[in-house]
This record gives structure tokens, sequence and C-alpha cells, in this order.
């Protein structure tokens, strides 16, 4: 072979390499992830100092050790709804574990493993508050909720009537909700979070989950579009988590205390990777 056909060969061969590194998500370095988390839902994903805990962080930690990322490796990044994509995107995170619900729009963006929960839209009020029983009597109310959420989206198409408000996060909904002032009349996301403030010390007895669930989200985790390779390895870690017991523990140890019972179909199968 000539020196010239030997280079052309060589370049092709390398060309052919990066793409499928490209592809496969083979040029991920499993030794130290980044993972996109929330820090401010109790029970789901919560920082307080330098200690991260709740049902996502322990999903995202045990995720993360299957894949052969030690804990100590393992760098917490938060990651508000309307960030998501886009942390995911410019490579900022390597995985999304934040309740991050598996929508068609998203799936056009990022790639998710999962599901590895399933949970509903629901409402939350003050205790003294009678009036908001559910969504049918939500017109005209001051109703709060996330930026980039798919609960703001959904409350719209619903409730054409109702008075949305959209704050960066589910804590500053809630303390609107508690404040003296009463600027906001419910708050609207997953029944998780929502239990997850509900059992906080600062709110028992102040609010109160009302209207069941009028929706279903599946949390999935959120990757790079097109990172098969991965995509298929942490479903198979949630695949081990659910058959091992430690999805069953996790839920127990950060939910339960609240009293939440989670909804029909937990836990669910993962499909294949989307």
């Amino acid at each position: 072979m000539s020196l010239k056909k030997l280079g052309a060969a060589l370049a092709a061969t390398t060309l052919a390499l990066t793409l499928s590194a490209c592809g496969s998500g083979s040029s991920t370095n499993l030794q130290a992830l980044k993972i996109g988390i929330k820090i401010d839902q109790p029970g789901l994903g919560l920082k307080d100092g330098d200690t991260y805990s709740g049902f996502d962080v322990d999903v995202a930690t045990y995720i993360a050790n299957k894949l052969g990322t030690t804990t100590d490796k393992i760098t917490f990044i938060p990651a508000p709804s309307a960030q998501r994509e886009t942390l995911i995107e410019s490579g900022q995170v390597d995985l999304v574990v934040a309740t991050y619900s598996i929508t068609d729009a998203r799936k056009e963006k990022v790639s998710f493993a999962g599901p590895y929960f399933i949970a509903g839209q629901s409402l939350l009020v003050r205790a003294d508050d009678d009036s908001i029983t559910g969504i049918d009597s939500l017109a005209g109310k001051k109703l709060c909720s996330v930026t980039g959420s798919t609960s703001a989206q959904q409350i719209k198409d619903k409730v054409p009537g109702v008075n949305l408000q959209e704050f960066s996060t589910y804590s500053e909904c809630v303390a609107a909700l508690t404040a003296s002032a009463k600027t906001i009349d419910a708050l609207t996301t997953d029944d998780t979070i929502l239990a997850g403030f509900a059992a906080q010390a600062a709110n028992l007895g102040k609010v109160k989950l009302v209207g069941g669930t009028f929706s279903t989200e599946n949390y999935g985790v959120g990757l790079k579009k097109g990172n098969t390779d991965l995509c298929t390895k942490v479903t198979e870690a949630i695949k081990a988590m659910i058959a091992d017991g430690s999805w069953q523990k996790a839920v127990d140890t950060n939910l339960g205390p609240a009293g939440f019972t989670p909804r029909a179909g937990n836990p669910p199968t993962p499909a294949a990777c989307s």
C-alpha cells in the first residue's frame, strides 16, 4: 500500500472511531461523574451544607456506583427545572436525576433512561383553606409552579382561567404559600415533591395536599441525546436497584416519613432507551 493510501486509510479509521465514540458515549468518564440534581426538594434532592439527601440522590448514587464511580468521585450539580436540557447539552453534567419527567418534547433534545419512578401532579394549599379541593376549583386562584416544569404547562392546558405565577424554585412557591401576605393560594407539582415539603417541620400543620393526582409523571434519568451506550448502562443499573431491594429502601427512607405511598405502577419497568 502506498503512503498516500495508507494515510487515507488511517484518516478514515480515525474518523470512524471518533464518530463511534460520540455516538456510543464511550467518551464519558465513568470514573468521575457529574450529576444534576435538585437541591431544594426535601425527600427527593436536598442540600444541607455539604450533605446531599433524598430519593433522587440515592438513585443517582446507586447508578453511579454501578457504572464504576465511587461515591467520593460523584460531583452533584444544581439542576433547576428550566436548565436541565441546557446542562446536558452543554456537557456540564453527564446525568440528570432531578424529578425529570420523560416527555416527547424533551426527548427531542436529550435521551432518557428509565423510568425509575411514577409520580402524579397534585396541589398543595394552606391547611385552613377549604375553597380549593382540586383542579376544578382553581379558576381565579393564584397558583404557583416552576418555570420549565411540566406541571406549569399542564395546568395552563387544564385550567385556562387560573392565575399562574411561575417561580424559579418550588421552595420559593412554598414560602409564598405560607407567608402571611397570602400572595399565593396553591402550589402545583408532583405529589412526591409536595409530600416532602408538607413533611418539613416548618410546614407541619400549615399546608395540606388536596385533589389527588391528575397526571402521570414518569421520572427518567436524562443524558446526552444519542448516547445509547451510557443510556443502556443506566437502564441496567435502575433494573438492578429495583431487583435487589435498594429502590424500596430508598423510597421508605426518604418518602416514608411524610406518610407517602407510591401510586400504582411503582416500581416501574424501565423501557428501552429513548
